[in-house]
């Protein structure tokens, strides 16, 4: 291990592979390394029964940066899948998402944006006087926040189950600004995200993670604190893409997250639920999904081209040690120590931290690419 590079990449996933991948066209030399036996971090694929499942949970990518959009497809070539998730409330019912016209319909049987418009207006007022009479100005939690956003209906049904379940806390024990918004369509429109472009890449995640690490040095089932000292003396530079409070040695206390855990269960049937996602918004159903991953790739009469279907059950639970940490706990605790850690970061002349894990910051895809071409001027 005496060759030295100008990068050590610490962790291969997204924000990792994209940096490598852009360092090594302007002829650096990088050394990535990665704890888990696989590439990708949590975008990778695992095939089962022909299936690309996606094994740490759906990742749909999309952006309105076309720049973006054709910096990933010049990698591989994604689809044409539109996330249109369905909601399963407590009452059996199925409902789309995100809130638009056909939820609305299904609610309320009301059929036009106008009598829409009137029945949330009516609700949100009633919420709001409610908190006026309780001498409450301000939503002080998100169950407030959402009442006050949407109404009761929605609320109760759709929205107040599944978000304690996915945090493991009660509503009113949630800071209000995990909601500030709710997107509300008043139109039948069932494609969640509003971005112009939106797919998944043809074969899997895999496909782009390979081309974008494709001849650059990888060691994987390497963990850098096991011998931190000898890693950190390879390279000029450090790009981390890990815990932020574990590469300072949690100084400042640990921050905490939530994660997830999957049951995936392959199926004798060609099609289980008929669409990639679908919530379960009651408190009694211990999931908070089930991903039905062929739907991702496969489309129309294709879907019935393999006899198998491949399903995960998805559970949130608090991350402790040994586990996977996914979601960062959006708390003014949390966020006041990994403030004390982020002045630590600024003062860093060597080091590069980018991903979730190290701006302790929930990204979706498409930002974390953006973030790396920013570095390099793109």
């Amino acid at each position: 291990m005496e060759t030295r590079y100008d990068y050590l990449i610490v962790g291969a996933g997204l924000f990792g592979a994209t940096f490598a991948h852009l360092a090594d066209k302007q002829g650096k030399r990088c050394l990535v390394i990665d704890k888990r036996l696989h590439t990708g971090g949590n975008i990778y694929c695992e095939n089962i029964k022909g299936i690309n499942v996606h094994k740490y949970g759906a990742h749909i990518f999309h952006t309105s940066d076309k720049k973006i959009w054709d910096f990933v497809n010049s990698i591989v070539r994604f689809n044409r899948y539109t996330n249109s998730p369905v909601a399963q409330a407590a009452d059996g019912r199925l409902y789309n998402l995100p809130f638009n016209m056909n939820t609305f319909y299904q609610m309320w049987n009301v059929k036009t944006p106008e009598e829409a418009y009137a029945k949330i207006e009516e609700q949100r007022r009633e919420a709001i006087l409610q908190m006026e009479e309780d001498g409450i100005t301000e939503p002080r939690n998100l169950e407030e926040q959402a009442l006050a956003l949407i109404g009761r209906d929605i609320y109760y049904k759709l929205i107040k189950g599944y978000t304690e379940k996915q945090w493991g806390r009660s509503c009113s024990r949630l800071p209000a600004f995990i909601i500030r918004r709710l997107p509300v369509r008043l139109t039948f429109d069932n494609n969640y995200f509003n971005d112009t472009y939106q797919g998944i890449p043809i074969g899997g995640y895999n496909r782009l993670v390979d081309g974008l690490l494709n001849g650059i040095e990888v060691i994987l089932d390497t963990d850098f604190f096991s011998d931190r000292e000898k890693w950190e003396s390879l390279a000029e530079k450090i790009v981390f893409t890990g815990k932020i409070d574990e590469f300072y040695g949690y100084r400042f206390g640990k921050l905490q997250y939530r994660t997830v855990r999957f049951e995936t269960e392959i199926l004798e049937e060609a099609n289980y639920q008929g669409n990639a996602v679908v919530n379960y918004t009651s408190s009694e159903v211990p999931y908070t999904r089930i991903i039905e991953h062929k739907h991702f790739e496969a489309f129309g009469n294709e879907v019935y081209d393999n006899p198998h279907t491949v399903i995960s059950r998805e559970y949130s639970t608090e991350w402790v040690e040994g586990m996977e940490p996914f979601y960062p706990v959006n708390d003014t605790k949390n966020q006041e120590i990994y403030a004390k850690y982020k002045k630590l970061v600024d003062r860093e002349d060597n080091v590069i931290f980018g991903g979730r894990l190290a701006e302790y910051k929930y990204y979706d895809m498409a930002p974390i690419i953006a973030n790396v071409l920013k570095y390099f001027n793109i």
